[in-house]
């Protein structure tokens, strides 16, 4: 197939650009670069199944041109982080909600058959269940979390009124290689992996007892691996496992948790990367974390149900929490250094 990944110099991006070219399919990268890098994607450059466009999903005539001759569409290209959105929502919006919308509009356009893209596990709001049910949300926490809802909301619409399948991914805390440990909004583990490095204390918001399900980047690379390949009449099928009734002529309208399924606490998920960095450097073994005042619109707990993924795209993760943290931490001990 011919894809295009935008977002493609980004972490999960790159990640999944690497793995869709060394299965032989065609690639093309789009990102702007305000938050992917070059060096992400720099051994895929010169290959003759990749195309790097730097670009902004932004502008619309820029999705044309990337869409072309693409039978899928994976949706990475986003402005992530809660703390950013709260700091900057006009922003993230732009990002968020304009630049999908163009994505939108040329996969349409374009007659792509299937349009894959990153919802979030931000959508649950307010919604105290666990674990995390597809369909029963709360409400939205901050404007980022707004921006991926609406994100599901103009998915549907457009399957609906023009046809295109369209698949959410709702990733929950995904982290693994690449993910980036620098700037103002880095994610935890990298950004708690880079202070243990340097022999620093990492600051834990709160008391440590919220909890996440931390999702190994592997993990994600199947479940849009599924979401791009499963032909429909497979995924009509298997609805049928999860007491799901989709039409065969409807155009397909779906969205999954994508996660192990697992519960970390905060606390936990410190031991566990201390103790997988000490192994490389002892001293690492007596940092203590720091403690500071819980940000603002982080929700206590996350935990996901993947039974909905499991029965009908066949989703099966490989990797738990703490089997991806040895990874990850062997990897940053690599690139670190």
């Amino acid at each position: 197939m011919k894809i295009l990944i935008t977002g493609g110099a980004g972490f999960i991006g790159s990640n999944l650009c690497e793995y869709f070219v060394q299965k032989g399919h065609e690639v093309v990268c789009l990102d702007n670069l305000s938050t992917g890098f070059r060096h992400n994607i720099e051994p895929l450059i010169g290959l003759p199944n990749f195309t790097f466009i730097e670009g902004d999903i932004r502008d619309l005539d820029t999705c044309r041109h990337a869409v072309k001759g693409c039978q899928v569409v994976l949706q990475e290209a986003a402005l992530g982080s809660v703390p950013r959105s709260i700091n900057d929502p006009i922003t993230t919006n732009s990002n968020n909600i304009d630049g999908f919308l163009n994505m939108l509009v040329a996969a349409r356009d374009e007659g792509v058959g299937r349009f894959v893209y990153a919802a979030s596990s931000s959508t649950y709001g307010d919604s105290k269940e666990l674990p995390k049910i597809e369909h029963n949300i709360g409400r939205p926490l901050s404007p980022y979390a707004i921006t991926k809802f609406v994100n599901e909301l103009y998915a549907n619409v457009f399957s609906s009124l023009y046809g295109l399948e369209t698949i959410g991914l709702r990733y929950f805390n995904v982290f693994g290689r690449r993910q980036d440990p620098n700037g103002a909004y880095a994610a935890v583990i990298p950004l708690w992996v880079k202070a243990l490095i340097h022999h620093e204390s990492p600051f834990i918001n709160g008391d440590g007892s919220y909890s996440r399900d931390f999702t190994y980047i592997d993990n994600v690379i199947q479940a849009n691996e599924l979401a791009a390949t499963l032909p429909k009449e497979d995924i009509v099928k298997r609805s049928a496992l999860y007491n799901m009734d989709l039409p065969k002529n409807a155009p397909l309208d779906l969205v999954f948790n994508v996660a192990y399924g697992g519960n970390t606490t905060l606390l936990a998920l410190f031991d566990c990367l201390r103790d997988n960095l000490s192994k490389f450097d002892p001293e690492i073994a007596a940092i203590e974390p720091k403690f500071r005042e819980n940000r603002a619109g982080d929700i206590p707990h996350s935990q996901a149900s993947i039974l909905k993924a499991q029965r009908v795209l066949g989703y099966n993760p490989k990797y738990d929490a703490k089997a991806g943290f040895a990874e990850a931490c062997e990897w940053y001990w690599r690139n670190m250094q």
